[in-house]
């Protein structure tokens, strides 16, 4: 489930968009409280998310609108599928669609992304864990809460939500700071042991600083593969490892033996492909 305070203005301000002042002109114009079916086909290959906020378009559009998916959130659709069926009138229906397909689509990508990345990261069976997949704060203004909660649905871990729920000491406050040490010092005597400490490094010579002063978890940023394995045998286990930096399918399965424990991909959520899907209503 989504918190509702996470999309019910996002489907009013879309349905406002779509509709303006006039409404529907060309729906009205044809029908009037006649009823109808529609039947919501997947026309794609992946993970099912947001058939909350499709049935919430319909909600605030004609609560009379009845919205049943045949598909529970987060299963493997295939093409032709049926994914929901619809009732009600049949201008509300069509109204209604486009926004509640936007909605679905949007979502669903990101679940689908996600999913080929936690796939992409299975170890198959070795002895190193696998890592897991997280996402990052390169997200849709104002769609955040949303595109999270997709990732989750696909498979993913969520990362920090934003500034305020994790320390993250990036290569500007570190730039800013002086070093390392100085910015987590500041951190430890502002916040204590509050928040986790996570501190991005871009040489081995910062991780063994970020080591030193004992950060929860170290990110290995746009680092190469011989780095990020030489960086593992550093910390030893002392803290969680990161990696980060224009990550794709393929640098995935190249690192997910290395021993790292997580790996960001901030494409899951930035460069969304929109999920395909198709409604089409019957009328009665």
């Amino acid at each position: 489930m989504i918190d509702r305070t996470a999309y019910e203005e996002l489907v009013r301000r879309a349905l406002r968009e779509d509709l303006g002042d006039e409404g529907d002109v060309t729906t009205s114009a044809i029908f009037g409280d006649e009823a109808g079916e529609a039947v919501l086909y997947s026309k794609d290959t992946g993970v099912l998310a947001g058939s909350e906020l499709f049935t919430a378009v319909y909600r605030e559009l004609d609560a009379d609108v009845r919205v049943d998916f045949a598909a529970p959130e987060g299963a493997m659709l295939n093409p032709r599928e049926v994914v929901a069926r619809l009732r009600g009138r049949t201008a509300s229906l069509l109204s209604g669609e486009r926004v509640a397909i936007n909605f679905l689509s949007f979502l669903s990508g990101i679940a689908t992304a996600a999913r080929r990345y936690v796939d992409a990261a299975k170890t198959g069976g070795g002895s190193a864990a696998e890592p897991l997949i997280l996402d990052t704060r390169k997200t849709l203004p104002g769609y955040r809460a949303l595109s999270k909660y997709a990732v989750a649905v696909g498979g993913g871990k969520n990362h920090r939500i934003g500034l305020y729920d994790m320390i993250l000491i990036k290569d500007n406050h570190i730039d800013f700071a002086g070093s390392i040490a100085r910015a987590v010092e500041r951190v430890r005597e502002r916040w204590g042991d509050r928040f986790t400490i996570e501190v991005e490094c871009r040489s081995l010579a910062e991780v063994r600083e970020a080591l030193e002063v004992r950060a929860d978890i170290i990110m290995l940023d746009n680092m190469g593969d011989d780095d990020i394995r030489e960086s593992v045998r550093i910390i030893a286990g002392k803290a969680k490892i990161e990696v980060s930096g224009n990550m794709n399918l393929e640098k995935v399965g190249r690192l997910k033996d290395t021993g790292v424990d997580y790996i960001s991909v901030g494409r899951i959520t930035h460069s969304v492909t929109a999920f395909d899907f198709s409604l089409r209503v019957e009328t009665q």
